[in-house]
C-alpha cells in the first residue's frame, strides 16, 4: 500500500519543476500506481522529465480520427451535404416523445441537419405548434382526402435544423392516390460552390399504387426542378415501397443498401451525386414497423478532391503567323538541301532534321510561354485583376481598417461585375454566326463545361519505362527480317506535286496536339504557301529512295486508362503522337493506295470504307441470324473475337507481301516497309518520359496509314464454309455460324482455321475478352459445349457489347435501350444549363441533335424496329423532356427511325459494291422492290424488310 498521500498538486509540481528530484521511494510508488510511463533511469538528473514539445516545434501535424462519421462530428452544422434521418413513423404525433428523447440523449440525432418522416398521419386538425421541435423548422404536407380519396394514413413532414439552415421554404406539395411528395428548398450557411441550390423531396408511394404511373408523376416534378436548377443538388427521400426511381431517372444514385422493413428495402434515398452518402441503420421509432435510416455525408467538395494544377501554355501574340510567313518567305530553303548533299548524295535524315528544326526554332521565337494555375472550382470569369483585388480586401480586413475595407469591397464588387459582363460578352460572341459550328460549340462548352473526361494516370516515375517495355513486348516474337526488294528500272515511282502538298497542309486541324517535332498544326496551315515547296522536295526524295526520315517516324505514346481504377499495364491504351508533317504525307499516300484497290475487296469489312458503318455490320449480322432461324431445327452461334493489341503485332514483311499481291508496286511497298521499321518510341506521362526504344513490329495507333494497313492485312480472312460468315469492323471480328440439325462441325472447323490464320499473321486472341452468344429459340433447350481456344474455354454469355450496342441472346433490345436512355438523361443536364443561360431555341436544338439525339439514334436502324412498346416509351420520354426544355417540337423516335431507314436503304441501292445491295431487287414492273419473306415478327421488323416496305410506300425506286 502507498503510505504517502499522492494528490494532484504533488503530481503537477513534479511535472512543472525539473529541479525537484523525487526520492527513490516516491519513484517506486509512482511506478506501482502506473503514473510513470517508463521505469526511472538509474542516473536521474535535472532533466528526468522530458520537456513538453511546443506545437510550432512539431515536424508534422498530430494525427486524428478519420472517416465520414468523424468528419461529420467535427463539423456537424457545416457539412458539405446535409446529414439526413429518414423514418416511416406511422403517426408522427405519437412519436414526438421518442424523437425528443433521442435528440436529448444522442448527439447524432440532435445534430442531424434534415429529418424526413413519412406516414405522419397528420390532418388539418393538428396545428403546427403541436408538432414543433426545438431548433427545427417543420414543413408538412398532410394527406388531402379530396385529392386522394383516403382519409387515413399518408402524410409527410420535413424538419430542417436551424443550426444548418435558417432559410428554408416549402416549394410545392402534391397529393394523389398514386404518390405524395413535398419539395423543400434550402439555403444553408455553407454549400459547396459546385451546387447552386439544394432541394429535399420527401416522397411516399402507397403499396397499392401503380408504380409506373406514380413514378411518371414524380418524374415530372423532379424534371421541372432540374430544368429550373440544372446545377442544384436534389435529395429524394421517402418510402417508395415497390417503386424504383432509377427506371425513370437512371442517373440518380440510391444510397440505402440494407432492408428497412423485414427483408425489403422500402425507405430509400436518391441523389444526383454519386457517392454522396453512406447509410447506416438506426432503431425503430416507437412501435413503427420500419427501422430508421441515418445518412452520413460522404461527399468531398471539388476544391478538396483535386489540387491546383500548373500548366505551361504557348500563346500566339497578334501578328505571329504573319511574322512567320515573312520569315519563311525570305528563307533560302535550297541552302538546307546543299548542306545535306555530299558527292551528289542527299542525306535525307540531315536534310529533314535541319528543316524541321528551323521551323520549330522560328515558331519558338514568335510565341510566348506562360505559366497558369487552374483550380477545380475556379469560376471562368475569375481574372488576375479580380484575384489581386481579393487579396487587397483581405489585407484591409486583417488590418482592421473599416474605411479601407469598405472601399476595397466596393472596388472588388465593381471588378467582379465587369469581369462577369466581359465573360458573358465573350460567350455570346460565339453565337453571332450560326454557320460557324466551331465557334458555336466553343460557346456551348463554355456554358455547360461539356467535356469528356479521362481517368488520370499514375504519377509513378517508373511507369513510362514499364509501359514502353510492355508496348514493345511483341518485338521479341518477330524473327522475320525486313528486306526491301529491288524495283525494276522502268517502274513508275510516285511523285507528289506542290499543289497536292499545299492542299494537304491547308487541311491541317490547328487544334490538334503537335508531334515530337513540336511543330504545331497552326504553323503548317498558316504557312502552307511558304512551306509547300521544301516539304514537297522532302516527300519526293523519301518516295524515290524508299526511306522515311526517323524524325517523321518518331512516336510519343501518351497512355490513356481504359478504366478506373487501373489494375494492370494492359489497362492503358497507347495513343501515339506523331509528326503533323508526316500525317500530311501519309494522307497523300493513303489516297494513292485507295485508288489502286478494287471496290469489291473484302466486302464484309465495314470499316474505313465509303457508305459503310457499324449500322451495316450489325444489320448484316442480324439478318444472317434471323433469316437462318426461320428454318426448322436451327440455331446460331456468334463468336465475338477480341485481338490482343492487334495493331502492335503487324509483321512488316508479311504486310508487304500482301500489298504486293494486291497490286502495289515494289517502290511503294519498300517505302511502307521502311515506314513500319526502325521507329523510335517513347512513353510520356505528365513530366515523366521513358527511354527511347526502336521498334520494327506493328503500326502505331494514331498514324493515318495504320487502319488501312490493318484492313489490308486481314482482307484474306474469309469464311471457308458457306454456312459461316466473318463480319469485320477494323479489328472487331465476329464469326457467325448458321447451324442446322445440331451439326457444328463446319462452325468448329471454321474457328480452328481462323486460329491458324491468326498464328500465321502474328495475331493473338484475348480469350478472357472473347465471348460467344448462342441464339437458340427451339423449345427443347440443350446445353451447348463451349469452344476451346488454346486449351481455354470461351465463355458463353447471355449478352455482350457488339459495335456499340448491347446484343442479347434473345435478340431483344431492352438492355440496349436502357443503356441508351441512361446516357441521354445525363446529357439533358447540359441542355438545362444552356436553357438557364437564356440561349435561343435554335442553339438549344443544335446542342440536342449533336449530343442527345446522336445518342438516341446510334445504330437505330438496326434495333429500333424490334423494340417493345415500353422501350419506345422510355426513349420518347427523353425526347418529350427535351421538348419542354427547348420549347419547340422535336422529331419523335419513330420519325428518326423512318428517315434514317430510307436514307440508309437509298445509299445501299446506289452502291452496287455494298454487300447488302442484293436484297433490294426491283420487281418486273420496276416500280417496287421485292419484299423479303418472313415468318416471324423478329425478321419482319428487322432493318432490311422494313427498309423495303418504307421505300415501296414512299415510291422511291
Amino acid at each position: 500500500m502507498c503510505l504517502k498521500p499522492i494528490n494532484r498538486t504533488l503530481l503537477l509540481e513534479l511535472k512543472r519543476s525539473p529541479a525537484v528530484v523525487p526520492s527513490g521511494e516516491l519513484l517506486n510508488e509512482l511506478q506501482a500506481l502506473g503514473l510513470l510511463c517508463k521505469p526511472p533511469s538509474p542516473s536521474l538528473g535535472k532533466g528526468w522529465l522530458r520537456r513538453r514539445r511546443k506545437r510550432c516545434e512539431r515536424r508534422c501535424k498530430r494525427g486524428k480520427r478519420a472517416g465520414v462519421r468523424a468528419r461529420l462530428r467535427a463539423n456537424s452544422s457545416r457539412p458539405a451535404l446535409p446529414s439526413i434521418l429518414l423514418s416511416n413513423v406511422r403517426s408522427l404525433e405519437n412519436k414526438l416523445d421518442y424523437i425528443r428523447l433521442q435528440r436529448t440523449t444522442q448527439r447524432g440525432t440532435r445534430d442531424c441537419c434534415v429529418c424526413v418522416f413519412t406516414e405522419t398521419w397528420l390532418n388539418d386538425r393538428v396545428p403546427d405548434a403541436a408538432i414543433q421541435l426545438d431548433g427545427l423548422t417543420s414543413h408538412r404536407a398532410d394527406r388531402d382526402s379530396s385529392l386522394c380519396g383516403k382519409t387515413r394514413g399518408g402524410g409527410l413532414c420535413v424538419y430542417i435544423n436551424t443550426d444548418w439552415c435558417n432559410n428554408s421554404a416549402l416549394v410545392s406539395k402534391y397529393c394523389s392516390s398514386l404518390v405524395e411528395y413535398a419539395v423543400v428548398g434550402c439555403r444553408p450557411f455553407y454549400l459547396p460552390r459546385e451546387f447552386s441550390s439544394l432541394h429535399v423531396v420527401a416522397v411516399y408511394i402507397p403499396p397499392s399504387a401503380n408504380a409506373k404511373d406514380a413514378l411518371a408523376a414524380l418524374y415530372g416534378a423532379i424534371s421541372d426542378l432540374q430544368n429550373t436548377h440544372p446545377e442544384g443538388l436534389l435529395i429524394v427521400a421517402g418510402d417508395f415501397n415497390h417503386a424504383n426511381l432509377k427506371t425513370v431517372l437512371p442517373k440518380f444514385h440510391q444510397h440505402v443498401d440494407f432492408a428497412t422493413r423485414g427483408a425489403s428495402m422500402l425507405d430509400l434515398v436518391y441523389t444526383n451525386v454519386i457517392g454522396a452518402y453512406r447509410a447506416e441503420p438506426r432503431p425503430h421509432l416507437g412501435y413503427s414497423d420500419h427501422i430508421s435510416v441515418k445518412l452520413i455525408p460522404a461527399y468531398r467538395p471539388l476544391v478538396r478532391r483535386s489540387r491546383p494544377a500548373k500548366k505551361q501554355l504557348k500563346t500566339w501574340p497578334a501578328g505571329a503567323i504573319s511574322a512567320l510567313q515573312d520569315c519563311f518567305e525570305c528563307t533560302d530553303w535550297h541552302m538546307f538541301r546543299e548542306a545535306a548533299t555530299t558527292d551528289g548524295f542527299i542525306d535525307l535524315e540531315e536534310y529533314t532534321a535541319s528543316v524541321t528544326g528551323y521551323i520549330s526554332k522560328c515558331t519558338d521565337d514568335v510565341t510566348v510561354t506562360k505559366s497558369i494555375t487552374t483550380r477545380s472550382n475556379q469560376k471562368p470569369w475569375m481574372t488576375a485583376e479580380v484575384r489581386a483585388l481579393l487579396r487587397a480586401r483581405d489585407i484591409a480586413f486583417r488590418a482592421g481598417d473599416k474605411e479601407a475595407l469598405s472601399i476595397a469591397r466596393a472596388i472588388l464588387a465593381r471588378a467582379i461585375r465587369d469581369a462577369k459582363r466581359a465573360h458573358a460578352q465573350k460567350i455570346h460572341s460565339h453565337f453571332r454566326d450560326s454557320g460557324d459550328t466551331r465557334q458555336l460549340w466553343q460557346g456551348i462548352q463554355a456554358i455547360t463545361n461539356y467535356r469528356t473526361s479521362t481517368p488520370a494516370c499514375d504519377s509513378d516515375a517508373s511507369l513510362p519505362d514499364a509501359l514502353n517495355v510492355f508496348y514493345a513486348r511483341f518485338e521479341a516474337k518477330n524473327d522475320v527480317v525486313a528486306e526491301k526488294n529491288i524495283p525494276s528500272p522502268d517502274e513508275q515511282v510516285l511523285r507528289l506535286t506542290t499543289a497536292e502538298v499545299k492542299k494537304s497542309l491547308r487541311r491541317v486541324n490547328p487544334r490538334k496536339a503537335a508531334g515530337p517535332d513540336n511543330i504545331p498544326g497552326s504553323v503548317l496551315k498558316g504557312c502552307a504557301d511558304q512551306l509547300a515547296d521544301v516539304l514537297t522536295d522532302i516527300f519526293n526524295i523519301s518516295l524515290s529512295s524508299a526511306n522515311v526520315p526517323s524524325c517523321f517516324k518518331t512516336t510519343t505514346i501518351v497512355p490513356v486508362p481504359k478504366k478506373s481504377p487501373v489494375s494492370c499495364l494492359n489497362d492503358y491504351r497507347p495513343i501515339a503522337l506523331t509528326s503533323t508533317i508526316m500525317k500530311c504525307f501519309e494522307r497523300l499516300i493513303l489516297r494513292h493506295i485507295k485508288s489502286l484497290l478494287p471496290p469489291t475487296l473484302d466486302p464484309l469489312q465495314f470499316a474505313y470504307r465509303a457508305n459503310r458503318s457499324t449500322d451495316d455490320a450489325i444489320s448484316s449480322t442480324l439478318h444472317l441470324a434471323l433469316t437462318h432461324l426461320e428454318k426448322k431445327d436451327t440455331y446460331v452461334r456468334m463468336l465475338f473475337i477480341d485481338f490482343s493489341s492487334a495493331f502492335n503485332t503487324i509483321v512488316p514483311q508479311h504486310q508487304i507481301t500482301k500489298l504486293g499481291l494486291l497490286g502495289l508496286n515494289i517502290s511503294l511497298c519498300n517505302w511502307i516497309l521502311d515506314f513500319l521499321t526502325g521507329r523510335p518510341q517513347t512513353v510520356r506521362i505528365g513530366k515523366n518520359t521513358s527511354n527511347t526504344t526502336t521498334l520494327s513490329t506493328g503500326a502505331p495507333q494514331g498514324c493515318v496509314l495504320s487502319p488501312l494497313l490493318f484492313t489490308l492485312l486481314t482482307h484474306d480472312c474469309t469464311a471457308l464454309h458457306g454456312s459461316n460468315h466473318i463480319i469485320k469492323f477494323a479489328d472487331d471480328t465476329t464469326v457467325v455460324g448458321l447451324i442446322e440439325n445440331n451439326d457444328e462441325s463446319a462452325y468448329r472447323e471454321e474457328v480452328k482455321q481462323l486460329l491458324t490464320w491468326c498464328k500465321v499473321n502474328n495475331l493473338s486472341l484475348n480469350v478472357d475478352k472473347t465471348k460467344e452468344i448462342v441464339v437458340d429459340f427451339r423449345r427443347a433447350q440443350r446445353d451447348h459445349e463451349p469452344l476451346d481456344v488454346d486449351g481455354s474455354p470461351v465463355e458463353i454469355v447471355k449478352n455482350t457489347k457488339f459495335l456499340g450496342v448491347h446484343l442479347a441472346e434473345s435478340l431483344t433490345w431492352s438492355l440496349n435501350t436502357g443503356s441508351t436512355v441512361k446516357k441521354a438523361q445525363q446529357r439533358l443536364h447540359f441542355l438545362r444549363r444552356l436553357k438557364r443561360a437564356h440561349l435561343p431555341p435554335p442553339i438549344l436544338t443544335t446542342f440536342y441533335r449533336g449530343t442527345i439525339e446522336s445518342i438516341l439514334g446510334s445504330c437505330i436502324t438496326a434495333w429500333f424496329g424490334n423494340c417493345t412498346k415500353l422501350d419506345r416509351k422510355n426513349l420518347q420520354r427523353v425526347v418529350r423532356t427535351a421538348e419542354k426544355i427547348i420549347g419547340v417540337s422535336l422529331p419523335s423516335m419513330s420519325d428518326i427511325y423512318t428517315t434514317r431507314c430510307i436514307r440508309k436503304a437509298t445509299g445501299i441501292v446506289d452502291d452496287p459494291s455494298h454487300p447488302s445491295h442484293k436484297f433490294f431487287s426491283p420487281l418486273p414492273s420496276g416500280r417496287r422492290y421485292r419484299s423479303l419473306r418472313s415468318a416471324t415478327t423478329r425478321l419482319q421488323y428487322s432493318f432490311f424488310p422494313q427498309a423495303i416496305r418504307l421505300l415501296n410506300s414512299k415510291g422511291q425506286i
